[in-house]
This record gives structure tokens, sequence and C-alpha cells, in this order.
């Protein structure tokens, strides 16, 4: 049922970026989710303290449709997702090919869904152009806090690479002109509750996490064909994480937690470098870097982080030695943690509960803080000029002072739920609530 639809409007082009010219222009950029290094720090950011609806709003512009991507921003360019349910429906629909173990809690839609790229005009907001990738009606329901939109796209400065997961991998140049598409097959995840992975460009390499209840696998692409440059599969089942890229001791390692084993793969060639079981199911956040190894976390029916060193071999699950600490208390489920210089913030399942760690040790510093005038979370926290945002659910974003000592600089609101994480570039923070976009800055 899937219509491939191309539709373009005008556009500028920006700079082509390359090697050490992308490294440099990245970090005076948001081209992913999670930000330049992925980590949800905008070291060179200096975005407004406070803002309301009439207080600091550069512009503001609806999006149709829905969508939980994170918009992100290359030059005066900004590139956001949606999925617009359209009026045009089926009258039945077959039987699922696979359903999950335990089946479907969600409802199959019948109407057709428009999968939207847009692009704005970082200054006004405008449209510069949109594309339509194809419209189709979805195999599966979604969890009522999900949606058909909820993969983030990124770009490397020479193309914009777009996942919608079951309905394809899109790639364009930033102009707005389709230069190749990949159709993955059809994800099944656990009860329905539907896709959220993104994609992650590194140097000469796309990278595309394919966890779900059928046959998992992680795939490399070319990205300037989408050709295959490896494959490998994995015996794992449904998980939303985004995989991280560390660049250590001159090898690049891949590193994708889930339910049954936090796995490190050579970028270059798929080979596994070390393995650590411990996870819950359900993993969602990012894995974290500090110094020589990585935190990796899942807050889904129990609370599991594992501190793991990167010069490991094998399976680690049970060495104390490359395990370096383990918390089981106070881990988010759906947001990130945020490692902010020697200081590890993170929240608790999803509720506006918030702790701070030693991120050396795993040894909490403040504890259970909870969020003043918030209540849930789904965005990640971001920090820039020594501030760290907490957005939640509601519209409210809580400002506070990056040390050990819980100071609140600003309590800001919105009149319109917020689930996407923010973007900052510069003096902006890009929002993305549920009908809108705004850019905020200092007026």
């Amino acid at each position: 049922m899937r219509y491939t639809l191309l539709t373009v409007s005008f556009c500028f082009v920006v700079s082509t970026c390359l090697g050490d010219e992308f490294d440099t222009a990245r970090m005076n950029n948001w081209h992913q989710w999670r930000g330049p290094l992925a980590d949800g720090i905008a070291s060179h950011g200096d975005p407004p303290v406070k803002w309301s609806e009439e207080e600091n709003v550069k512009w503001k512009v609806e999006i149709p449709g829905e969508g939980h991507a994170t918009p992100i921003v290359w030059g005066d360019q900004l590139f956001v997702l949606t999925a617009v349910e359209t009026g045009r429906r089926v009258d039945e629909l077959a039987p699922p090919k696979m359903e999950p173990p335990g089946g479907y809690l969600t409802k199959r839609p019948l109407n057709y869904y428009r999968f939207l790229v847009m692009c704005l005009d970082r200054g006004t907001g405008q449209v510069r152009w949109q594309q339509v990738t194809c419209e189709d009606v979805p195999h599966e329901g979604r969890h009522g806090t999900n949606t058909y939109a909820s993969s983030s796209p990124t770009t490397d400065g020479r193309r914009l690479y777009v996942s919608f997961g079951s309905r394809g991998i899109f790639c364009f140049d930033l102009e707005g002109k389709l230069l190749w598409d990949r159709d993955l097959g059809d994800m099944v995840t656990r009860f329905g509750w539907g896709e959220a992975t993104s994609p992650v460009i590194h140097g000469e390499s796309l990278i595309v996490n394919w966890d779900h209840e059928g046959d998992s696998f992680l795939l490399v692409l070319d990205p300037e064909t989408g050709d295959t440059k490896w494959r490998v599969e994995r015996d794992e089942v449904s998980s939303w994480v985004t995989p991280r890229v560390v660049e250590y001791e001159g090898r690049s390692q891949l590193i994708v937690p889930a339910t049954r084993r936090i796995t490190s793969y050579d970028l270059a060639s798929g080979e596994i470098i070390w393995e650590c079981g411990g996870l819950t199911t359900n993993v969602i956040p990012c894995p974290a870097v500090y110094r020589d190894f990585v935190i990796c976390m899942s807050g889904h029916r129990g609370n599991q982080a594992r501190a793991v060193r990167l010069d490991s071999r094998g399976d680690v699950t049970d060495d104390p030695q490359q395990v370096v600490w383990q918390l089981h208390r106070n881990i988010p489920y759906v947001p990130s943690p945020l490692l902010y210089g020697d200081l590890f913030y993170m929240t608790r399942s999803n509720q506006a509960v918030m702790s701070c760690l030693d991120p050396a040790s795993g040894k909490p510093l403040t504890e259970g803080v909870r969020l003043p005038e918030m209540r849930s979370m789904y965005a990640s926290p971001v920090g820039a000029a020594n501030r760290v945002y907490f957005t939640s659910r509601e519209g409210t974003t809580l400002v506070i002072k990056n040390q050990t000592e819980f100071e609140v600089l600003a309590i800001n609101k919105l009149p319109e739920g917020i689930d996407a994480s923010p973007a900052i570039v510069g003096r902006e923070m890009f929002l993305r609530g549920e009908k809108h976009l705004y850019c905020l800055a200092e007026e």
C-alpha cells in the first residue's frame, strides 16, 4: 500500500563540508538527535534562560501531522519529520504476517498517512521545501504516546538521511532531491508500540539499528549510494535505542545497548569487540561516554545501568575489572541521561525526579530531587552555557545551573505538550511541541 510521492519547492544551498571541515562545522550545528557529539551538549551554545508564549519567541510555526522527531539544524536550514493522517482509507485490513509475542495491544489504523520531510528557513521558520516520501497504511498501530514520525533525521552537510522505519530509509540532497531509498521490510514491535530508532552518520557509514520481534539486525550503509557495507544478525528483541559511535585507541566502536546484551562492534567490519549483559527490556536511553568507559542503562520493569570499559574484550558481564560500576535505582525509561563535564544527570523512569551522579563511580551527588512544576518527561535533557534544560511532557522547561547544588534559574511554560528533545544552535533553542515548532532567542 506504499505510494511514492515527491514534491519539491525552492531551497537555498548550504556549503559542502567534508572530513575535518565537517568535524568543525558540526560543533556549530545540531546535525542529529542529541546534538554535535551525540551527548546532548551544545558546547558553543548560549540559548535563552527565560521564555514564554509572549517572551523570547523569535518565531513559531505550525507543523502538520504528528511527530516526536527532534528537529536538526545545518547552517540556515532546519529539517523536521512528520506523519500526516489523510482522509483516504481502506475498508478492511489483511491479517498481519506476524504478531509479536503476547499479540498486539494497539489497533492498526485504516487511514493512509503521508510521511513528510520539511526544510524550514532557520531565520524565519518559512518552508523552503518539502518532500512526501510515501503514503502508507501502517502495518502496526502505535503506543498512545508514540507517533509514526519519532525517528530524528541526520545530515553530514552533504546529504540528509531520514528513517521512517518500516516505510523506508531515504536520502536527499540539501535542496530536497531524492538521491536513494531503501526498503528494509516491516518491523514487528513489542505489543505494536511502534518505532523510534534514529539513523546515525559517522564518516562514510550510515548506521541503522533494527531490533524488533522478528529477525533483528544491525546495518551499515554507504551514505552516498545506500548500498550495504555490512550487516550482522542480532539475537535481540524490540528496543528504541539509537546507537553511539565512540572513537577509542584508533578504532571506531559502535555501541548498541539491548535487552540481552550491550554489544560493541567494530564499525569498519561488524566484528564484535565486547559484550555485557544486565539491562532490562525496552531499552531506550542513548549511551553516555566518560573517559575510557561507556554508560548504558534501561529503566523499564527494573533499573539497570552499567559502566563498561572501552578496552574490554569478549563477554565482560561478570568481570568487575571491566564493569566499572553498576546502578539499580532511579534509572530513566524514555529520556536519555546527560553527561555535562564531571556531572551525570538522569531522571527516574519518566518522572520529573532528578539525580546527579559522579560519573567516575556512579555514586549519587544529589538524588531524588523533584523538579518543580513538572510531572513527566519523554524529552532528553540538554546542556549549554553551563546550564541544564529539562523539558516536560506538559510543555514546561526547567533551567538549572550545572553544579551539584540544585539551583533553579528559570521555569518556562509553553501552552502545548512537548515530547521531542530540544535542539540548540548558537543563541537559539528549537522546541517541537504537539502542534508547533518554536525558535526561542533573546529579543
